[in-house]
């Protein structure tokens, strides 16, 4: 038993402590039953009601005189009936739903329609990284306020609060479709055929491009990033705070679990609304695989931003501490780093973190932790991965496989939900299995990262670009305008892939030769064109060559060695998240745990979250073979060089798990 408790505790240091005898995720002491101090006739704390006479109490203890402190409401309205959930695993329940939505909209919703926003708003991928990354600026701009003062305050109404913030952030991400005029194309039926006497679209073009709307979505960002700030640092420690400590990381391994199901279950209903066409009340004659489709991205936004909202009222209705959370406190056994020059004792005064003149000691009493500061370097390692592969990683399955935005998300979801989340709870189970202390869960890791590191190399195999000509593929030069078309003249402005009986795309079907439509299939609702003068070879009808709509087929057969591996990276990637943060809350003091937690977040995502996405577009961009080009303005990539994508994927995970593995080492 500790010999000093801390300001929360309830429990005199001659209190003989109770060992509950409760599962795993038991809700703790029932409302009818006595409280723990209630229980303790001897203790000078519950010796009954204390009068003005009474001397104070020992410094370090907090009496409590009502049980209303820790009943469940809001205000006033504290009804009998609301009481049942006042437990642990109702609180977890909450938590959980908010961490589930916000990994569903976050990592989700937006890695999910970042392609169909670059094409509908004119983006490049390197601004659309900068979206991305926006979420963790405002986490880095707020962490610091948040985890300080909200460690000592009322941690459900912060966390309720910043869940509200974050459901205003997604309405705000949405507005761009409700302010912006509908989704044309100029591909009509006879626009993309060869004709002498063409009209430039941009000729007929109205208004300015709609690249500038980036900034409405990065302030939909900042604002998921200031909500979702409180739920990784107080939402962990107030689950921590309120169970037994053996116990706490299973109770924090489901709270993660559900924030990675979350993103699992927007992969899969984002690449369901991507099937649905933008403008809903318009009809059109595309099809999801047509590369110009941009689906319904927005109704996710609008969805999870409402169900946030009905959430973070429950939220808001918990007390500061749950009853019977005090003996659990007491009952904690401290695994601090111990310094040399005793400085660790300071953060062991009840009243140390109380003010903001404490922010600097505390900060310097967290960079003085070797451990600390290797789990800080160790995240930030891992997040720039995760963040760069979980916002680009659809991209990069629709581009190797030759698939549409919605199968590459859908294919990305199922290697999440079982890979991420299972990862995760397997590895809180872990820790409290093996009962592993601090430098057990780093060797751990370094196991997990050894792994993860030797299956990296799968993306040394790639898949060959689908030869397009004029680009991969010569007509004889590489150059979209040739002697088949040099009459057409064909626009670089209407982008409407179409794939030869010869196996090769071409840009449209001008850019074939195609001088009319000969029929449209039925399976696929596809128009085959006919007298193409570019198709070459024995595929022709009547001696004119023909085309389908759309892209070619990709003849690869790595995919599923390819999602295999990659199955084997996210599960050995997470399986040691929650042994790492289980690992940080136990090597700190309890009164910096909140603190702790808004420093490594800060690190993590200035080193990590924030350049991943941005490191990981322009290395993308990088790759472009063929840009967007409407009315001389570059937008966004059409067709990317799959070998160098995948060359500059493997180098950038392989540098970033050796300096992890290296970490680990020298620990």
């Amino acid at each position: 038993m500790p010999v000093l408790l801390n300001a929360d505790a309830s429990f005199s240091s001659r209190q003989e402590l109770l060992d509950l005898q409760e599962c795993p995720l038991s809700g703790g002491p029932s409302l009818d039953s006595p409280s723990p101090v209630d229980s303790q006739t001897e203790s000078p704390v519950a010796s009954g009601p204390r009068s003005p006479s009474n001397p104070e109490p020992p410094i370090g203890l907090k009496l409590i005189h009502t049980d209303l402190d820790q009943l469940c409401g809001w205000g006033a309205l504290t009804p009998k009936a609301l009481q049942v959930f006042n437990t642990p695993r109702w609180v977890l329940f909450f938590l959980c739903v908010a961490s589930f939505l916000q990994g569903m909209i976050i990592n989700g919703f937006i890695n999910t329609v970042i392609t169909s926003i670059e094409r509908r708003f004119d983006l490049r991928s390197y601004q659309a990284g900068l979206i991305a990354s926006s979420y963790d600026i405002a986490a880095c701009v707020c962490l610091a306020f948040v985890s300080y003062f909200g460690g000592t305050g009322h941690k459900p109404r912060w966390l309720g609060w910043g869940v509200l913030i974050m459901a205003f952030g997604s309405l705000v991400f949405a507005l761009p479709h409700f302010t912006t005029p509908p989704y044309q194309i100029s591909v009509p039926e006879q626009t993309g055929m060869c004709s002498a006497n063409r009209t430039s679209p941009c000729q007929d073009k109205e208004g300015g491009g709609l690249s500038s709307y980036r900034f409405v979505f990065m302030l939909g960002q900042f604002l998921h990033g200031m909500g979702a700030t409180p739920l990784y640092t107080l939402g962990v420690t107030y689950l921590d705070e309120n169970v037994k400590s053996n116990y706490a990381p299973v109770y924090i391994g489901i709270f993660y679990t559900a924030a990675i199901v979350g993103p699992a279950a927007g992969y899969l209903l984002g690449g369901y609304f991507l099937n649905i066409f933008t403008d809903i009340h318009l009809s059109t004659e595309m099809t999801p695989e047509n590369p110009l489709w941009v689906g319904a991205w927005w109704i996710g936004f609008l969805a999870g931003g409402a169900a946030a909202l009905l959430v973070a009222f429950p939220i808001l209705g918990y007390p500061r501490q749950l009853p019977g959370s005090q003996e659990y406190v007491a009952m904690r056994v401290s695994e601090a780093h111990q310094l040399k020059d005793g400085s660790h004792t300071t953060a062991s005064d009840p009243q140390f973190g109380k003010s903001v003149k404490d922010m600097p000691r505390s900060v310097l009493l967290l960079l003085k932790n070797p451990t600390f500061l290797f789990l800080c370097l160790a995240g930030a390692t891992e997040a720039t991965l995760i963040a760069g592969m979980s916002t680009f990683g659809p991209k990069f399955l629709e581009s190797q496989f030759s698939l549409s935005a919605s199968e590459a998300a859908t294919w990305f979801g199922y290697m999440v939900v079982p890979a991420g989340g299972g990862g995760t709870f397997l590895g809180g189970y872990m820790v409290k299995r093996l009962n592993l202390r601090c430098r057990g869960i780093i060797r751990f890791c370094m196991v997990c990262a050894m792994v993860s590191l030797l299956a990296i190399f799968i993306f040394l195999i790639h898949c060959p670009n689908v030869p397009m000509a004029g680009v991969t593929a010569p007509y004889h030069e590489e150059n979209l305008t040739v002697g088949c078309n040099a009459g057409c003249s064909c626009s670089r402005d209407l982008y409407n892939p179409v794939c030869g009986a010869d196996g090769v795309m071409y840009y449209s079907s001008c850019h074939a030769g195609c001088s009319s439509i000969n029929h449209t299939e039925r399976s696929t609702g596809k128009q085959v064109y006919s007298g193409c003068s570019c198709v070459v070879g024995n595929v022709s009808w009547a001696g004119e060559g023909f085309a389908v709509a759309g892209k070619c087929g990709s003849s690869c057969h790595h995919m599923p060695a390819f999602l295999s591996f990659f199955f084997i990276i996210i599960s050995f990637t997470f399986l040691c998240s929650i042994p790492a943060l289980t690992a940080t809350l136990r090597c700190v003091p309890d009164s910096q745990r909140s603190f702790g937690l808004g420093i490594q977040w800060i690190v993590v995502r200035t080193l990590g979250g924030i350049p991943g996405p941005i490191a990981f577009g322009s290395v993308i961009d990088i790759s472009c073979l063929l840009w967007q080009d409407q009315c001389g303005e570059q937008g966004s990539c059409y067709l990317y060089q799959n070998s160098a994508m995948s060359q500059y994927t493997l180098v950038a995970g392989i540098i970033y798990k050796v300096i992890l593995t290296h970490q680990a080492i020298d620990q």
